[in-house]
């Protein structure tokens, strides 16, 4: 018997493999097309059918951080403010000078000055939405130059008061260049906002005898220093004990991070027991 050449004998593994193959080929597709044909009841629905556009909120969702709800969300509640009790009158022919209202009611105060440098939009829905009781110690020029944006906060329950034209300090200059600088601002807001100051706080806190006999001969009731101020959602506080007492006035700034710093009062009033009050209501 003739013997097979080795050529065809190792061939014949090779054929027999690639034969079941093409088999096992054949037979996964039709199990695939017959997959396709049927529904899956297990399959979850599309990722992308429920989707939310990015950076937007579900309805049940968080508010995004740092929108004006997410702000209003932190908000603490307080009870009412109590009815003032009058401030004592300061000497004749002078204005009282105030680091804080001289009560012991459980209010504190949230002023915010200048006026020229930042004023962030979402800070007019906060005021009013929170119903954040905030008094403004403006500078004129910056008063005229954003008159409306002032009038919107006003709207919503601030009231605007002095803080010089050119915040300028006041303390060792002359007797008219004081006045001119409280009387010419409070001359001038008047005229934009329909009202006359009677308050006022001078730049940098600086001041002398001289302020206080000028701020008084321009109608001002009483001059503010402040007790905290507040700048990037932190409240710095000027005594050891570190917490807002009853009758303490924070001082902020108009400035990027304002919304940080009203939140930050209102959480640093809460913590102390007190509520938020308007300064003018509680100055005789």
């Amino acid at each position: 018997m003739p013997s097979t050449p080795r050529r065809t004998l190792a061939a014949l593994p090779l054929l027999a493999l690639l034969a079941l193959t093409a088999c096992a080929a054949t037979h996964s597709a039709r199990v695939t097309a017959h997959a396709a044909q049927q529904p899956s009841p297990s399959a979850p629905p599309s990722a992308s059918a429920n989707a939310t556009p990015s950076g937007t909120p579900s309805r049940s969702g968080a508010p995004v951080p740092k929108s004006l709800d997410w702000y209003l969300a932190q908000v603490p509640t307080f009870p009412e403010a109590p009815p003032p009790q009058p401030m004592p009158p300061g000497p004749a022919g002078s204005a009282p000078f105030r680091f804080r209202v001289p009560t012991g009611q459980k209010v504190a105060f949230i002023t915010i000055d200048d006026g020229g440098l930042a004023r962030p939009s979402a800070v007019i829905d906060f005021i009013r939405e929170a119903h954040i009781p905030v008094t403004l110690f403006l500078n004129s020029p910056a008063a005229t130059a954003h008159t409306d944006y002032f009038r919107q906060i006003e709207a919503a329950g601030g009231v605007i008061e002095n803080h010089t034209i050119s915040h300028t300090s006041l303390s060792g200059r002359s007797y008219a260049f004081q006045k001119h600088e409280i009387c010419g601002s409070a001359d001038k807001l008047e005229q934009l906002y329909g009202k006359r100051p009677t308050l006022f706080r001078p730049p940098f806190g600086n001041r002398d005898a001289t302020t206080l006999r000028a701020a008084y001969d321009c109608g001002m009731k009483a001059v503010f220093h402040w007790s905290e101020t507040v700048n990037e959602g932190i409240v710095r506080y000027q005594t050891p004990e570190k917490v807002v007492k009853p009758g303490d006035v924070l001082l902020m700034h108009f400035r990027p991070a304002l919304m940080d710093d009203l939140l930050a009062a209102l959480k640093a009033i809460h913590r102390a027991g007190l509520t938020p009050a308007l300064l003018e209501d509680y100055v005789s």
